[in-house]
């Protein structure tokens, strides 16, 4: 029978660096700080942060949205490439909340892996936070969560979750759309984040065939550009013109996510090659051997966000944008829904 002492056993013996948690978080206060806006009480520290709604909103509603940034991770993983991702994770979930009409307010994220790298980390966040900087939105709080056992070495999960509000009467919700109303385009800045499975796909089907460049960039840059923020200057938009509803194309690309803002009775008709196709998804679709019905179904194919207008009001509205700097492409109109999809390219 054993009966000498065990050795003492620390969290850090567990695989769990407490103090590697603290320097991070030190790390992360000045990322932070950069981020604050009105409204913030008490941010990074606490058990929980604390908002107030501008008072300047007399009927505020808050919105709220959560995403992550997808198989995506997989590509920083193997490329060594985490300065941007944080920027996908803000600007899914502030795109989503922004189509309601919604200011972002404030964003929470949630970082795991199994053993915590403070550079690898402090990478991530900087992203975050610099997504936050855009987007007008304060980073106000998060979690990281050191889980050994549960993640490969090198690697990490992220989530994010976003709140915002707009006004009750502003709320956007498509009703008004009807047909004749002009469905604007605004380009995206890559794939985003969505449809990695496949592009991932055809990076293995490339093999060593890969190009050096795509869109003047280097390959790896390409395909690893964060998700355009388009909510400053589609704020501004919605402050000048009647735009009834907005969509961002997402996961299920054109075909899956205008329909979710237009009424029964009504569809899109999208004017093919109303828009360029980059060389990025050129590449995509070739090496994939995709329809264009599926390259719409699956990737943004080059548009990140739809504008719906009426169209006498579509031209202002689209030179204003223009001004701010989006690209922008009348790609086509509403139309009376007959037994045809709610979405069609011709």
């Amino acid at each position: 029978m054993n009966t000498s002492t065990p050795s003492p056993l620390s969290y850090k013996d567990a695989g769990v660096d407490i103090d590697a948690g603290d320097a991070l978080v030190e790390r992360i206060k000045p990322l932070a700080k950069k981020t604050l806006r009105e409204g913030v009480l008490a941010g990074i520290g606490g058990f929980g942060a604390l908002f107030e709604v501008p008072k300047r909103y007399r009927e505020p509603v808050l919105v709220s949205g959560t995403d992550g940034v997808g198989t995506k991770l997989r590509l920083a993983f193997e490329w060594n490439m985490h300065d941007t991702v944080g920027i996908d994770l803000v600007a899914m979930s502030v795109n989503d909340v922004l189509v309601q009409g919604a200011e972002p307010l404030f964003f929470l994220d949630y970082f795991a892996c199994g053993k915590l790298n403070v550079d690898t980390a402090a990478a991530v966040v900087g992203g975050i936070a610099r997504g936050c900087e855009l987007s007008g939105c304060a980073l106000i709080g998060g979690e990281t969560a050191e889980m050994p056992g549960m993640y490969p070495e090198g690697e990490y999960d992220l989530a994010g979750f976003a709140v915002g509000v707009v006004e009750k009467s502003k709320i956007l919700t498509g009703r008004e759309v009807k047909p004749g109303d002009v469905v604007l385009g605004l380009a995206s800045s890559g794939v985003h984040s969505n449809g990695f499975s496949l592009v991932r796909k055809c990076i293995e089907r490339a093999g060593a065939d890969l190009p050096a460049s795509l869109d003047g960039k280097p390959f790896k840059l390409a395909l690893m550009e964060p998700t355009r923020l388009y909510v400053k200057n589609v704020l501004a938009a919605l402050a000048q013109h009647p735009i009834k509803a907005l969509a961002h194309i997402t996961g299920g690309g054109l075909l899956e996510n205008i329909p979710r803002v237009l009424p029964e009775g009504t569809s899109a008709h999208l004017k093919k090659g109303s828009w360029p196709q980059t060389e990025l998804f050129a590449w995509l679709q070739k090496t994939a051997a995709i329809s264009d019905f599926e390259m719409n179904r699956t990737f943004n194919n080059g548009i990140g966000m739809v504008v719906v207008i009426d169209a006498a009001s579509a031209p202002a509205c689209a030179d204003s944008l223009r001004a701010a700097g989006e690209s922008v492409y009348e790609i086509g109109v509403i139309a009376p829904r007959g037994d045809d999809a709610a979405v069609i390219v011709s």
